[in-house]
């Protein structure tokens, strides 16, 4: 017979083992110790193993970790404060950082200018890299994941704070809150991956920054640019923003901004805007993005103008395009978009419709006016209400927009498109070619699971 152990014991056991834990985090090595003994501009590759944190690095090293060194915060602050310049941090694992959303306990913070920050593990930190007032930094190949929190208690897996010239590069972000560009300008987010997330990248007051050959699926939002202009997005993969706020990209009081050669898929909403272009005699640019299979392909939340879409593959959407309000999207410009559901002819065979695209507002729009009625929409009721009405309407519908050379084949046009946004070195003109003939629609799918 196994000997049964009293409450009590049990009680002193468990505080025993917890007791033990904290005498093992606090007898690692210090790292602290190491940074303090090395010379300026010299490279610090420490023997494998754990190490204890927090770190403070205020003199240029180059620290290797080689992938065989973890620095362990304690539960207590930010694993390493950077408050120098031109340092390096690589290969290393960072970890346990503190819980405070106010001091923001990360992984790295940085708080100089020219360092660089790759191959590196974060992971179990609240925020991930927090840069403030920091230019002129590589951010690039780290592994990021905040602490096992709900999604809004989470913090940031990479933080921009009135910082420039940044470029924040093929980064991987699973399960924190969102990346954040908020006051800072002329940085470059490239080919970076993140999932699981609130806002995969979220803008706010930021002009001039580069968005390019992202991947953020399973986010709640893609991109939300909010009083950013001068923006180039281009070249992105968003999917599966999904939700009652699900948006692909999203505008608010944006101007001047180029959306280009993008992929909106499964997402609640592919394109929101609101207000969007908000400067006077400023244009938006939404030019070759595949817009496909999302609940709403493109929303509006009021009559607005200033807005050009030319040349998108808008396919399958459950609505194409709809405006809040009882209002028209007419005052924009639509010219030679694909439209999955036009009905037109092409008699002289030159790739344009012979009768332009024309989209109205029917009885679908019940789940408009009543906000309560969008849990019906896609239902039959609505449905037969809506075919009802397109057979023998009782009023005359709302036309919400028109383009006048719609696209007979899902093959894009190439033309000439200047980028304006981005960084002056990233401006670029993009060669004419032939036109390229889309993927169907399981091959589509293939992609947006990530089956490629």
């Amino acid at each position: 017979m196994r000997p049964r152990i009293a409450p009590r014991g049990a009680l002193a056991f468990v505080c025993w083992i917890l007791s033990a834990g904290a005498a093992t985090a606090a007898d690692l090595p210090s790292f602290q110790a190491l940074v303090d003994a090395a010379e300026p501009n010299s490279l610090l590759s420490p023997p494998a193993g754990s190490y204890a944190g927090p770190v403070l690095i205020d003199k240029p090293l180059d620290i290797d970790g080689r992938g065989e060194v973890t620095i362990d915060a304690g539960g207590k602050g930010s694993v390493i404060v950077l408050d120098t310049d031109g340092a390096i941090l690589r290969n290393l694992h960072l970890s346990n950082s503190g819980n405070s959303h106010n001091d923001i306990d990360a992984g790295v913070q940085v708080r100089g200018n020219f360092n660089v920050i790759k191959d590196n593990r974060i992971d179990d930190c609240l925020f991930g890299i927090d840069m403030q007032q920091s230019e002129n930094n590589i951010v690039r190949r780290n592994r990021i994941t905040s602490k096992p929190v709900d999604l809004g208690l989470r913090g940031d897996a990479i933080r921009l704070w009135y910082s420039f010239n940044n470029r924040i590069e093929e980064n991987e972000v699973v399960d924190s809150r969102d990346i954040v560009v908020w006051y800072s300008r002329d940085n470059v987010i490239r080919r970076n991956k993140a999932s699981g997330g609130r806002y995969s990248l979220h803008f706010m007051y930021s002009q001039y920054n580069l968005v390019e050959e992202n991947e953020f699926r399973g986010n709640s939002v893609g991109i939300f640019l909010m009083y950013s202009d001068s923006v180039t997005v281009r070249g992105n993969h968003i999917s599966h923003a999904v939700g009652a706020a699900g948006v692909g990209i999203g505008f608010k009081e944006t101007s001047d901004v180029d959306i280009i050669d993008n992929e909106i898929l499964y997402c609640a909403v592919g394109l929101h805007l609101d207000v969007s272009p908000f400067q006077p005699d400023t244009t938006n640019r939404v030019q070759g993005n595949l817009i496909a299979y999302n609940g709403i392909g493109i929303q509006f939340l009021n009559d607005w103008t200033g807005n050009l879409f030319q040349d998108n593959l808008i396919e399958g959407n459950l609505t194409q395009v709809a405006v809040l309000g009882g209002k028209t999207a007419k005052r924009n410009e639509w010219i030679g978009n694909h439209w999955s559901d036009y009905a037109g002819f092409d008699r002289d065979r030159d790739g344009i419709g012979d009768t332009a695209y024309e989209q109205y507002a029917y009885a679908d729009r019940i789940w408009m006016d009543v906000p309560p009625a969008r849990f019906f929409k896609g239902t039959p009721m609505l449905e037969v209400l809506d075919f009802l009405e397109r057979l023998a309407p009782f009023t005359s519908p709302d036309l919400l927009l028109r383009d006048e050379q719609p696209l007979m084949s899902a093959e894009f046009r190439q033309k000439q498109k200047p980028v304006t946004g981005g960084t002056p070195n990233e401006r670029e003109t993009k060669s004419p070619g032939a036109p390229a003939a889309q993927p169907d629609a399981l091959e589509k799918l293939r992609r947006s699971l990530g089956r490629d």
